[in-house]
Formats: C-alpha cells, sequence, structure tokens
C-alpha cells in the first residue's frame, strides 16, 4: 500500500489581513484547494505548539493538530489527513492511538499517525513536558509505536515497557482502516530511525538532498534485510518546500524573496526547495522518485493564496509514476 504520493502540509496560520477568527475557514480553503486541484493525495498539519524557528515568531498562531485535522475531515472527503509528525513526547501513546482512530473513524479511513521523537525543547519547557535525552525519546518512540500497533489491531491490548503500559486497553469504535492508520515515521537517523522504520513502519519521511537520500534509502534497506522486510512495503517520502509560479521568472522572484526572509545563502535555499515553472518542477519531481521515493510532501509558504496550491495540484496530477 502506498500511504501518499503527494501530500501538502499547511505550516503557517498567519496569513496578511486574516483574523484569527477566520483562520480556520482559510485553513480549510487549502486543504479542500489541495483535493479539488487533483495532484494532492494527502494534507498534513505541524504537531507543535509554537511557530518553528525560520517560519515565524514563536507567539504566532498555532493551531493544535489533531482538533485541526478533525475538522477538517469534514470539510474534505478523498485526502489522507496526518500530523508531520507527532512529537512522542506530547501524548499518552494510548491516548494517541484513540485520538488518531478517533480521526479515522471520522475521516471514513483516511488517518495516518504521523510520528516522531520530538526535538522543540522551548515549546516543552513552555508547556510543561519533560524533555529527555535522545536516547530516551528514541526508547519511547519504540514503546508508542508497539503501544499504537497494538490498540489498531488487538481487541484488548497489554504492554509493560520502562516508559510507558496498557492493561487490556480498549480502542472502540474500532479503526476503519484495516489494521489501523498507516504509520509514518518521521527523521532519518541511521542507527534508530530507520531501524525503527524497518521495524514499525508503513511509511518514513526523510530529509536531504539527492545524494543523501540515495544514502538514507541504502541504510533503510539494509535495515529491512536485517529483520526480514521487503523495504516496497514501506512508502519512502520527503519533507520538502515547492515554490511555483506560471513562469520560471516568477518563481526565480519567490525564491529571493524566501532567501532575504531566511538569511540562507541562495545555494542553501536551493538545496530546500523544490522550484520553478510547472515543467520545471515535475522535472525536480521525477528527479527525487528516480532516486529511490516514493512521494514528496511540500510546504508551501504561500499556500494562504490558494491559487498557488491549484497551481501546484494541477501541475502534480500530470506526474505519472
Amino acid at each position: 500500500m502506498t500511504v501518499t504520493r503527494f501530500g501538502l502540509q499547511i505550516p503557517r496560520f498567519t496569513y496578511p489581513g486574516v483574523p484569527d477568527s477566520a483562520l480556520f475557514e482559510r485553513v480549510a480553503d487549502i486543504a479542500t484547494t489541495a483535493e479539488e486541484s487533483g495532484g494532492f493525495d494527502s494534507v498534513w498539519v505541524m504537531d507543535h505548539f509554537y511557530q518553528l524557528p525560520g517560519l515565524g515568531a514563536e507567539d504566532e498562531p498555532m493551531f493544535e493538530a489533531y482538533s485541526l485535522l478533525s475538522a477538517l475531515a469534514a470539510r474534505t472527503s478523498r485526502v489522507r489527513l496526518g500530523t508531520m509528525v507527532t512529537g512522542v513526547t506530547y501524548r499518552n501513546p494510548a491516548l494517541l492511538a484513540k485520538t488518531v482512530t478517533t480521526l479515522d473513524v471520522i475521516s471514513s479511513g483516511r488517518a495516518i499517525l504521523g510520528i516522531g521523537a520530538a526535538w522543540n525543547e522551548s515549546e516543552h519547557n513552555a508547556y510543561g513536558f519533560d524533555f529527555p535525552s535522545t536516547r530516551e525519546r528514541m526508547d519511547r518512540l519504540e514503546e508508542a509505536l508497539q503501544i499504537c500497533r497494538a490498540m489498531f489491531t488487538e481487541y484488548a491490548p497489554s504492554f509493560s515497557g520502562k516508559y510507558y503500559r496498557i492493561h487490556e486497553a480498549f480502542n472502540v469504535p474500532r479503526p476503519v482502516t484495516p489494521g489501523g492508520p498507516p504509520v509514518m515515521i518521521g527523521g532519518s537517523g541511521e542507527k534508530r530511525t530507520l531501524r525503527l522504520v524497518a521495524e514499525y513502519g508503513d511509511a518514513s519521511n526523510i530529509f536531504g538532498d539527492l545524494p543523501t537520500i540515495r544514502h538514507k534509502l541504502d541504510v533503510l534497506a539494509r535495515h529491512c534485510a536485517d529483520v526480514g522486510r521487503d523495504p516496497a512495503e514501506i512508502t519512502k517520502t520527503k519533507l520538502c518546500t515547492m515554490v511555483i509560479a506560471p513562469t520560471a521568472e516568477q518563481a526565480d522572484k519567490k525564491v529571493e524573496q524566501i532567501r532575504a526572509a531566511t538569511g540562507f545563502g541562495e545555494e542553501q535555499v536551493r538545496a530546500m526547495l523544490v522550484a520553478g515553472s510547472p515543467d520545471q518542477v515535475l522535472e525536480q519531481v521525477q528527479a527525487h522518485v528516480d532516486a529511490g521515493l516514493d512521494g514528496l510532501l511540500f510546504n508551501m509558504l504561500d499556500a494562504h493564496e490558494v491559487d498557488n496550491v491549484r497551481l501546484a495540484g494541477e501541475t502534480l496530477a500530470r506526474f505519472n509514476f
């Protein structure tokens, strides 16, 4: 099963001229436009409580992810819905499994569990979450994956680990998706994260330029061999930023605006982007697929102007895997 081919992540909730009271309607408009465009088969939101560095100030608006996804489930009918990605430290794993199952039922089987080890220490400190060592967070992630899988697939599972436990935990109503919502594990760590993907993941989201992507996929393939799994069972994706415009010249102007806003060098910015006219975007998408990816997930910093989302989706709808 391919979890997603092309997804749109909505990374910002600060839009020029849009008051807080109208933010959800604009986000819903972005999601429905992505669906109607024909090119996006999934919509994602960040599981953060503060805006991220490089995207805005910490005190800019940020919706709670699963409340937002449940609302978007009522406004859409086809796209899958998930977080990019839930921090394991933010929720008890049993509660997380219940939450994602509820999203799956509400959306008639369109939920994806996106999960990772968490990284934003600032919001942990502000909200009172413990922020343990990387090793402990990875250990917690593995236990959480085991609990979520069990609650998706078993009637009354029990589990006792170092950090989490459940005892005959009912998860009713059951997920609509057979076997439960697919699990996407975010991150590119070669020793632990990609090993967890091989053992527990339906999908992986990694980062990097094309040589890095090829290397990470080779590492994942070796982990799959170690655990006796066919890597073709795992949907391999990358999160990047799309800058698209009707012409290359217009796209270049947008890229320069991003470079000026972030302070990054031109080469650094270009490495983060899929950018250009529709034909140029398709060429870059093809290069990523040729590198071994099954799909791409896109941030669009100008998604609040929904014509940009429509152009992106209509462009991606032309791509043949």
